[in-house]
């Protein structure tokens, strides 16, 4: 690549760098907010879920804002915005206004997310080239994200407002990094592309309630989850309606036609819940039941991180050699096992019992999340590449929501009093929803070895090839 091919790869591994490191921080410094806001913990919980609810819900819309008005200017303006509301969390004194932040903070990142996705996509020579850009991009990510459980442990020792403020910094070094080295893009043009309003306002206020309701679901009553899903479901049927007659839809239907895309979509909200879940239930075992401290817990999760440095240096060798499919296949293995192995967890297990699972899934994302974004971004239209990584993000937003929704529901349902005995039993029920939904995962990635090809650019960009030439205005 060359020398402003890796500057701006640098500056885009930055944004999803700072993404990562963003929630990681805020995830260890929540006992402290607590603490000094007076914050109940129903308000605590809000702090985590305005944020997945900004960033679940608008990132689809954000994803096709990139395609229509311009991936940089999306970019850009919504780096801003993060950086100003990351700052402004900093600031609060009631938790309203730190809920508040974290929502506009996580519609920024779902605007800006699949903007810097696509400039990827579409600045890199489909093939090599942008699977090593990809490959980085989301060990980059990975990277964030252990980073920030190290980091977020130091800077709440020094005060938890530091967790805001540290953003702040690093996003406006990117920000001077995306003006000086991602150039310009041509303006998209968008004859007959007029914005689907309809479909945008269906569309997002389905995925918020879809996402809400099962972010709620362990702290809501059934009626309530149940009422909210029925509505998010309604609301998603309606926007299938109105893309259906749109001449200019903000989803376009055939794109959901290619195989390797929806199973990208499928593993990956499957193994973000796995990935997110098994966490959750490691960290409240580890401080609930074991009374490590946050740095302690930090650091021993740490180790996950090494798939920061497994996804651009082992990952591609693979890809190039087995395929994507293959490689993906594997991932999804390995992280069964690892929850499997964590599955007889007892009150006095000593760390290196412990790390085994810890490395291997550490492997096992390494393996699946970079090829997963090279299947579902690869072969897709110039000007749908914003699209597809919203469509996937999503997925990868809304597993998580999925996976920490049902292994706390379990764990409570399963947990009865507050002795190590029964704290062990819940942790024991809860850790059985990571390996059955990595299983699922590994299930529907196998569907993809079954004609016996490399999945490589041919067969991804022929499926999509044959799903428009099989799109009509009428099926549309």
């Amino acid at each position: 690549m060359s020398a402003r091919n890796w500057g701006v790869l640098f500056v885009l591994c930055g944004a999803i760098f700072l993404e990562g490191i963003d929630v990681a921080m805020l995830n260890v410094a929540l006992p402290s907010i607590r603490a000094e806001l007076g914050m109940s913990t129903g308000e605590l919980q809000w702090v985590m879920s305005a944020y997945v609810l900004g960033y679940g819900g608008f990132m689809l819309l954000g994803g096709r804002a990139a395609d229509l008005f311009g991936r940089r200017r999306m970019f850009v303006f919504w780096l801003t915005v993060f950086l100003l509301f990351s700052g402004l969390g900093g600031f609060a004194t009631e938790g309203w206004m730190l809920i508040t932040a974290r929502f506009v903070t996580g519609v920024a990142a779902a605007f800006m997310t699949p903007a810097g996705l696509s400039i990827i996509t579409t600045s890199f020579a489909e093939g090599p080239q942008r699977n090593k850009a990809l490959l980085i991009y989301s060990g980059t990510a990975a990277g964030g994200f252990s980073v920030g459980l190290v980091v977020g442990g130091l800077l709440t020792a020094v005060d938890w407002r530091w967790v805001f403020f540290a953003p702040v910094a690093l996003s406006a070094v990117i920000l001077v990094g995306a003006l000086t080295l991602v150039p310009a893009s041509p303006r998209p043009d968008r004859t007959g592309q007029r914005v689907d309003l309809a479909g945008a306002v269906s569309v997002t206020a389905a995925i918020v309630l879809l996402v809400l309701g099962v972010e709620r679901a362990a702290h809501a009553s059934l009626g309530q989850t149940i009422g909210t899903l029925a509505a998010g479901l309604a609301l998603f049927a309606a926007f299938v309606a109105v893309e259906r007659r749109a001449a200019a839809p903000l989803v376009r239907l055939g794109l959901l036609r290619g195989g390797p895309l929806v199973r990208a979509n499928v593993v990956g909200l499957l193994f973000a819940a796995g990935f997110f879940g098994f966490q959750f239930l490691v960290v409240l075992y580890l401080q609930e039941l074991r009374g490590w401290s946050t740095l302690q817990t930090s650091l021993a999760m740490v180790v996950i991180g090494l798939d920061s440095v497994l996804s651009p240096t082992l990952t591609p060798k693979l890809v190039d050699r087995f395929g994507n499919a293959r490689v993906i296949f594997g991932g999804l293995l390995l992280a069964a096992l690892a929850y499997g192995l964590f599955l007889p967890v007892g009150a006095d297990w000593t760390y290196p019992m412990m790390l085994p699972s810890l490395v291997l899934l550490s492997l096992g994302f390494a393996l699946a999340y970079g090829p997963l974004t090279i299947v579902a971004t690869e072969g897709v239209r110039a000007e749908e590449q914003g699209l597809a990584g919203g469509l996937l993000y999503t997925s990868f937003q809304f597993g998580a929501a999925l996976g920490l929704s049902t292994v706390t529901a379990v764990d409570v349902a399963a947990t009865d009093g507050n002795s190590p005995a029964t704290l062990l039993d819940g942790y024991h029920a809860g850790l059985v929803v990571p390996v059955v939904t990595a299983l699922l995962a590994a299930v529907v990635g196998a569907f993809g070895l079954r004609s016996g090809r490399r999945p490589g650019v041919v067969t991804a960009a022929g499926d999509a090839v044959a799903a428009d030439r099989a799109e009509t205005p009428a099926a549309r």
